[in-house]
């Protein structure tokens, strides 16, 4: 798909067939765009449903400026819109007039419905004599429908300094149905705070993210980017976010244990309403203060049933300081990684689901994971290993769905593994766990080309780790879901291509991954 965007004659309207001259999306080109483009961040979709989806966009003609408005000022803007079903708007279904202002950051978030299911549809925004890029999206199928086939990509983890977010170009070269991105869309950090092992390609603009300014100038940089601006113009995005786009490890209403000084809250409330100016999410999410309610469910027909997880807001403090190993503490039944009310709507949506498949997208690692070649218990308090019995409950839950399946980011490896009720018993597997890669963070990795992990005696569950940059492409069916792990060899430079190290399959009925060529 081909995006264009430009500036319109003085006075001009939307005409059919008018595209304008194209946008410059190579590695290279996000200096070139003018200064008056007031679409510089691009356009993107999200949260579909058979009638509808979210079309996002926010205005900025000058990203990086420090009061974190894009030069727009404080001014209120009308945005025109259209929705086609076809990529020249000789078809608009839907069309009209947006306003927006430094509220919303001089973002837009629309909710046009009535769309006929399961077909793409395009669409694009106009200001003054300036057209934005035109976006590809798509509604989802009819509830009851049986979709023979969905596309989906996804991934996590892309820090702008350790690398060039290629990746992202290589999962809108794959056109995917759907595009799940499943936290730390950016990182917080000061500028140079955690070089990538293969050195930083590229800088932070301003220091550490505290304050609402903040929080926006860094997502406008990220948006910058063209190969991230054509994936959210590809297809239409479902994202939850982890801890980066806050501050590291963040649990709850505690920060992490290298947060900068100041009252949390107030970092908490102006980080996750810069997510949300930020993202295509709907009007529904808008934060209320510190708060932002991430975890959604959405079908597509009755193929598959998507459950996105929030880890992070509702979560106990982590056990034993956050640290690599566990404790008294650990062991508590009452301590939950989702909170009680998530939990009961969790158990709820897999007791009552009618879906072939379903998926939990979610941020960190479900499954036990020990990161020692011993036996020593050294686990991760920060993901699902700290929370065991609230692990366990959910286990229960998923008991009652068809076919479930993990999906997991934050560990910037790529794993191919299965979540075992009992770590000692192979027989105990309740549901495969794909995890992806990142997208960039830590820089150029290490490939291991036949999948083993170096702590593998101590991880039987585990059937393929690779430490590469990339992310997953899954296909689901009635009959299997397929899983190729996409690997790019480096990052430090643009344009690096992208290959399949390992793919993998779970055959409907049964949880057990299988390898296949």
């Amino acid at each position: 798909m081909l995006l264009k965007g430009g500036l319109l004659a003085t006075g001009a309207t939307f005409l059919p067939g008018m595209t304008g001259p194209p946008l410059d999306l190579r590695p290279s080109a996000a200096a070139q765009t003018p200064l008056d483009n007031p679409f510089s961040l691009g356009v993107a979709s999200g949260d579909p449903s058979p009638d509808g989806f979210v079309l996002w966009t926010r205005l900025a003609q000058l990203p990086l400026d420090d009061d974190g408005l894009g030069g727009m000022g404080q001014g209120v803007r009308r945005v025109e819109w259209q929705v086609a079903t076809d990529a020249r708007f000789r078809r608009v279904v839907r069309s009209g007039v947006s306003r927006t202002g430094p509220e919303q950051g001089h973002s837009i978030h629309l909710e046009p419905s009535g769309l006929e299911p399961d077909r793409d549809h395009f669409y694009r925004f106009r200001l003054d004599r300036h057209l934005s890029p035109v976006g590809r999206t798509r509604t989802a199928p009819r509830s009851t429908s049986v979709p023979s086939a969905l596309s989906v990509a996804f991934a996590s983890c892309a820090q702008w300094e350790h690398g060039w977010f290629t990746a992202y170009r290589r999962m809108a070269e794959d056109e995917p149905d759907l595009v799940l991105h499943l936290g730390d869309y950016l990182y917080e950090y000061d500028p140079g705070f955690e070089p990538a092992r293969s050195g930083n390609v590229r800088s932070h603009e301003g220091p550490e993210t505290v304050t609402l300014a903040d929080y926006r100038r860094r997502h406008a940089q990220y948006k910058t980017d063209p190969d991230l601006q054509l994936l959210h113009a590809t297809a239409p995005w479902v994202a939850v976010f982890d801890d980066h786009e806050l501050t590291d490890n963040w649990a709850a209403d505690r920060p992490g244990p290298s947060t900068a000084p100041g009252r949390f809250d107030d970092r908490r409330t102006a980080a996750l309403r810069a997510y949300w100016e930020n993202m295509p999410l709907r009007r529904s999410a808008y934060p209320q203060g510190p708060e932002l309610k991430a975890h959604r469910r959405f079908g597509w027909g009755r193929l598959a049933t998507f459950h996105m997880l929030d880890t992070r807001q509702y979560r106990d403090q982590q056990a034993c300081g956050d640290g690599m190993g566990t404790c008294e503490e650990t062991w508590e039944p009452t301590r939950s990684i989702l909170g009680e009310e998530q939990e009961a709507w969790i158990a709820d949506g897999l007791r009552t689901s009618t879906a072939t498949w379903d998926v939990l997208g979610q941020q960190v690692p479900m499954g036990r994971l020990e990161l020692s070649p011993l036996e020593i218990d050294r686990l991760s308090m920060d993901s699902w290993d700290g929370y065991p019995a609230c692990r366990d409950r959910v286990l229960a839950s998923m008991r009652e769905a068809t076919n479930p399946v993990v999906l997991t980011g934050d560990v910037h490896d790529a794993f191919a593994t299965e979540v075992w009720a009992d770590h000692e018993d192979p027989d105990s597997v309740a549901a495969p766990e794909l995890i992806c890669t990142s997208i960039t963070s830590n820089g150029d990795g290490e490939d291991s080309p036949d999948g083993s992990y170096r702590w593998g005696r101590t991880n039987p569950q585990v059937q393929f780790w690779n430490d590469l940059r990339g992310y997953v492409a899954l296909r689901f069916t009635a009959e299997e879901l397929r899983a190729d792990y996409r690997s790019l060899p480096y990052v430090r430079v643009p344009g690096a291509p992208a290959f399949t190290r390992a793919s993998f399959a779970v055959e409907a009925g049964s949880p057990r991954l299988h390898q296949v060529g």
